[in-house]
Order: structure tokens, then C-alpha cells, then sequence
């Protein structure tokens, strides 16, 4: 996107405010014209002063009045014009930089989260803070100078021609020479200005890595290293913006140099032609001040192009991410779900995140509501990404997933997410109150029914241990908890959304064997009546299931009961002797795969 079109597009955002932005338009073109007026009208009175020192020629002050009072008025006009037009083009400003910044946010909200995976939580707030205070400078700039020097520039300047024509051309060839040697420096640094955004882009991402990473950073002493990793940033993005600022520099004093000169060339040239009889005193004066005036106006009009240069990288990243359409969302006709029953079918299911290796691979299976159902297997196997197609993080590229026999897609995304409660194995807290994260389930939830999601996520013993039990702060991803304790208030976020269909992708996985067995009993009672998934690592805690499905490379190899599959002797059969579940059995081809340590770690799939 080019600089101009970028700039077109930040005026662009100031339609939901049209009226004003026209208003204000409207008092820029006053201006300018005002700011013309008194040089010409001080010029007419030079004129009529010096016609009064002619033999028998006499000059009162009713001769000069009338050019006086015009010549004050527009004066006072254009002083109190200006006041009035920053007055309003601050408020404006201010209120469009919220306004974009507040729908950039819900924006990126609402990108899925195969798009959050692949770019930096730091790049996006950095790029949302920074690329709104570029357009609200831009904006202001625009109302308080920039849109009475274009008029000056583009509109009043070819005027001048019906004063004085000679004149007139030498501030119009003055003004093109100094617009060339402008756009020069321009396209000499416009990519340069590329390079320096991405270093600061990689400057933000560093910073926020290793302020989100604080304990990894002291506890394996990278302190010293982190540091010099930022300051080899910083080195970059120096290197990167002095030949920027070099060639800017030059602008200015090239700009401050051409006033001297255009200045000098006016008075030369005004001085030749009066000698001739073809300009008169006043005729120069007014050249005069035009050209002050215009030397102002094109500094401002420089300064300005400097500003939107340096500013554009961030604002083309700012529309960047705006214009991502999601790859999820709602079809045109899609309806509200209601409250589901919560029978789910998933009908030769097949999705690849990147066109080529196939994430889950013609998958099919059926859950009644009510039942419980587990996926097991190995890191990557494709257990999470199934799941993830049920509450829509991504749609099949074949096949369909159907809740009470309907397709999925066929309902809105929100509707279709109020149904599903999901643990995620990472609780994900939000920096507030033990309350506030609670009420992400159910804004509307009642003392008593955030009490009973606690009790059943055997939460309610450690809330009421805290020091200001539920309004205590959990700190920036719940850090001054622990691993367990956050989990349990993730359950019982969960649990208070009171969805007919629940997701735990390893819930249990941070807690201990006592809290372990004591949340299973409980969430027995919470999921009754429910279709419940579990993703699980440890077999213990699908024992009871329903139904137990073995996923390997995408594809579901067994499925059954846990009793059927151990006596089936196959991978599950395997993995439950690991586990020291059953007797040990022959190892089947691929256990290395299956088998995996049982402290909580990441994994993709």
C-alpha cells in the first residue's frame, strides 16, 4: 500500500464523523483565504500611502479606513477561526483514535485462534496502541495546518497569478523546485522507513517475551543475555533510522534555506520590475509576505510528509491485521442454536492446517447426549485439533460435525460457543479478580451459583484461604497461584458457563493425585446429563468413559470401551500396561509414539 493511499485511508476512517470533517474542511478554506487577504490588503494600503506623496495628491483617514477595518477583520477572523478549528479537530481526533483502536480490538478478538498461533500477542498490542497514535497525529495535523497549506499550495497559490503573473510564476516555480527535491528524499527513504518498523516490530516481541517470561529469565540466570539480545535489536534499528533522520535533516535546511531565497528572488525580481513600471511598492510587499507565508506553509507541509513516512509502516500494519478476514465465521444465513441437546456426530471429518499433511483424517464417530467420551494418543496426534473443529476454531476442509444433527456451521458462532464449555490444559487467567475470572462463564451468575461451581471444582477450600477471598487478584496469567489451584478456577469457570457440552483438554493434568481423584468424583456429578469430552494423557482419568477413542497420525485406529480395548491387546492395551494399569502385554507396533511421560507438557495435538 502506497504512502498516499495509506493517507487517503486514515482520512477515510473520519466518515462516521462526516459532518464535522466537512465543517471543519469548510473552516480551513476561510482561513487560508483570510490569511491571503491581509498581505493583499496591506499591499492595496502601501499602495494608496505612497499614491498620496504624488504633487497634489492628499491622503485622510477616511481613504484608509475601510481598507483598515477589512484588513483587522480578517485578522481577528482568522485568530479566532483557528481557535475554534483545534478546539473541534482535538475533540474529532481524540474520538476516532478510540473509536478505531476499540474496533481493532473486537477485530482481532474475533481472529481465530490459528492466526493468533502464528503471530506475536506483543507485535498485535504494539501495532494497535502505536498504529492509533499515528492516525490521531495525523488527523490533528490535518484539521489544525495541513488542510489550509494544501489550499495555500494547490488553490490560493495559482491566484496570485491575477496580481502580478511575473510575480505570481516565480513563487510557482520556487514552490515546484522545493516539491521535486522533496519527493527525492522521499523515495530514497521510503523503504528505509520499511526496515526500521520491523526492527521496532522485533523490538516489542523480544521485550514481551521476556517480561511475559520472568521466572524462565532469572531462574536460568538469562538476564545478561536477554539484555544484550535487546540491545543487538536496538543497535539494528539505530543503524537502520540514522539515514532516515540524515536525509530529513537535509530537507529542513533546505527548507530553511529556501526561504532566505525565495525571499531575496521576490524582492530582486519585485524591485527590477517596479524600476520598470511593472509592479508597484505594495505589489512587493504582498509577494513578500506570500512568500513568508508560503515558506511557513511548505514547512509544515514537509514536516508533515516526514511524519506520515515514518508513521506509515505502522499504520499499513495497523490495516493489515484489519483487513485479515477470519477463516471462521458466520455464513449470511447462519441462525441462533438455542440451548443444544448435545448430540454430536463427526462425519468423515478431514482438516489440514497447511494444505499438505492432514491434520485429522477422515474421522467419524457419534456421541449421545449425555455420554462421555475420550480421546487418547500420542503428542500430535490429532486429539485437540478434532476437539477444535466441535466449538469451530477452525471449519473441515471435508466432511461435516453435527450437534443434534444439524451442521455446525449452520449456527452462529457465538450461539454455538455458548453451548461448549472448554478447560483448556493451560488455564489461562485473566489479570483480575478470582471473581472476575469466574463470571467469564456467567456475568450474570449469582453468589450461590459461583459458590456451587466452586465446590465442584474443589476450589472453594483455597479461595477461602486467599486474603481477600474471591476480590483477590491472580496476578498477570494467574501467577501468584498455583498450578492446580488455577486449574480448579478454570473448571469452575467452566462449570458456571453450564454448557450442555463440555471440553477438557487435560484438565487435570496440573494436580495432584489427591486433588486429581477428588475433581474426577466431582466432575462425575458436574458432567452428569452433559456430552463431555475428554482429551487425557493419563488413563486413570477416562476409566469410567463411555467410549474411548485411540487416535494415531489423525486417524482413529481403535474405539470402544476401556475394558474392550485392554482386551483387545492392541495400542490402548499397550499404553494401559505403561501405565501400570493392566498386566504387561507384548509391546504393539508404534508404542514409542503412544507413550508419553505424565507430568503436564505442551503438545500440538
Amino acid at each position: 500500500m502506497s504512502v498516499l493511499k495509506i493517507y487517503g485511508r486514515v482520512l477515510g476512517l473520519l466518515r462516521p464523523q462526516a459532518r464535522l470533517s466537512l465543517i471543519l474542511v469548510a473552516a480551513n478554506l476561510s482561513l487560508a483565504i483570510a490569511q491571503f487577504a491581509e498581505p493583499t490588503l496591506f499591499g492595496r494600503i502601501i499602495d494608496r500611502m505612497t499614491q498620496a506623496q504624488a504633487p497634489g495628491q492628499t491622503l485622510t483617514w477616511s481613504d484608509l479606513l475601510p481598507l483598515l477595518l477589512a484588513w483587522a477583520g480578517f485578522g481577528l477572523f482568522s485568530i479566532g477561526g483557528a481557535i475554534l478549528v483545534s478546539l473541534n479537530a482535538d475533540r474529532l481526533a481524540h474520538r476516532r483514535r478510540l473509536a478505531v483502536l476499540s474496533d481493532y480490538f473486537e477485530h482481532v478478538l474475533n481472529l481465530p485462534l490459528t492466526y493468533h498461533t502464528g503471530v506475536h500477542s506483543g507485535r498485535l498490542l504494539r501495532t494497535m496502541l502505536e498504529g492509533s497514535s499515528a492516525m490521531f497525529g495525523l488527523w490533528l495535523s490535518f484539521f489544525r495546518e495541513n488542510c489550509a497549506s494544501f489550499v495555500a499550495l494547490f488553490i490560493l497559490l495559482p491566484a496570485t497569478l491575477l496580481l502580478n503573473w511575473r510575480l505570481g510564476g516565480l513563487l510557482m516555480l520556487l514552490v515546484a523546485v522545493f516539491y521535486v527535491a522533496t519527493s527525492y528524499v522521499l523515495r530514497r527513504t521510503e523503504a528505509l522507513q520499511g526496515a526500521v518498523e520491523r526492527h521496532n516490530s522485533s523490538l516489542a516481541e523480544r521485550a514481551s517475551d521476556a517480561l511475559g517470561n520472568i521466572p524462565v529469565v532469572q531462574s536460568f540466570t538469562r538476564i545478561e543475555s536477554e539484555s544484550h539480545a535487546l540491545k543487538r535489536i536496538i543497535d539494528d534499528l539505530l543503524a537502520a533510522q540514522m539515514p532516515v533522520l540524515s536525509w530529513w535533516a537535509l530537507v529542513a535546511v533546505a527548507s530553511r534555506a529556501s526561504a532566505t531565497l525565495t525571499i531575496l528572488s521576490i524582492f530582486l525580481l519585485g524591485t527590477w520590475l517596479h524600476l520598470h513600471g511593472q509592479a508597484s511598492i505594495g505589489e512587493i510587499v504582498t509577494f513578500t509576505n506570500f512568500a513568508t507565508m508560503l515558506i511557513g506553509r511548505l514547512e509544515q507541509v514537509v514536516g508533515f510528509v516526514n511524519v506520515l513516512f515514518q508513521q506509515s509502516a505502522k499504520i499499513a500494519e495497523f490495516f493489515a491485521v484489519l483487513d485479515t478476514q477470519p477463516s471462521v465465521a458466520d455464513r449470511p444465513d447462519a441462525r441462533d442454536a438455542g440451548r443444544l441437546a448435545g448430540a454430536v456426530a463427526f462425519e468423515n471429518v478431514t482438516y489440514s492446517y497447511d494444505g499438505r499433511r492432514k491434520a485429522v483424517k477422515n474421522v467419524s464417530f457419534k456421541a449421545k447426549p449425555g455420554q462421555t467420551i475420550a480421546l487418547v494418543g500420542a503428542t500430535g496426534s490429532g486429539k485437540s485439533t478434532t476437539l477444535g473443529l466441535l466449538h469451530r476454531v477452525f471449519d473441515p476442509d471435508e466432511g461435516a460435525v453435527t450437534i443434534d444433527g444439524v451442521d455446525i456451521r449452520a449456527f452462529t458462532l457465538v450461539s454455538l460457543r455458548r453451548n461448549i464449555g472448554v478447560v483448556f490444559q493451560e488455564p489461562m487467567l485473566f489479570a483480575r479478580t478470582i471473581e472476575e475470572n469466574l463470571r467469564i462463564g456467567d456475568p450474570d451468575a449469582t453468589d450461590a451459583d459461583i459458590a456451587r461451581a466452586l465446590e465442584l471444582a474443589q476450589a472453594s477450600d483455597f479461595v477461602l484461604r486467599q486474603s481477600d477471598g474471591r476480590e483477590t487478584l491472580v496476578g498477570e496469567r494467574g501467577r501468584s497461584l498455583s498450578g492446580g489451584e488455577r486449574q480448579r478456577l478454570s473448571i469452575a469457570r467452566a462449570l458456571l458457563k453450564d454448557p450442555p457440552i463440555l471440553v477438557f483438554d487435560e484438565a487435570t493434568s496440573a494436580l495432584d493425585a489427591t486433588t486429581e481423584r477428588q475433581i474426577q468424583k466431582a466432575l462425575e456429578a458436574a458432567t452428569r446429563g452433559r456430552t463431555t469430552f475428554v482429551i487425557a494423557h493419563r488413563l486413570a482419568t477416562v476409566r469410567n468413559a463411555d467410549h474411548i477413542l485411540v487416535f494415531d497420525q489423525g486417524e482413529i485406529v481403535e474405539a470402544g470401551s476401556f475394558d474392550a480395548l485392554v482386551a483387545k491387546g492392541g495400542r490402548f492395551a499397550t499404553l494401559a500396561a505403561a501405565q501400570f494399569m493392566t498386566e504387561p502385554t507384548t509391546p504393539a507396533a508404534g508404542l514409542e509414539g503412544l507413550i508419553e511421560p505424565t507430568a503436564p507438557q505442551a503438545r500440538a495435538g
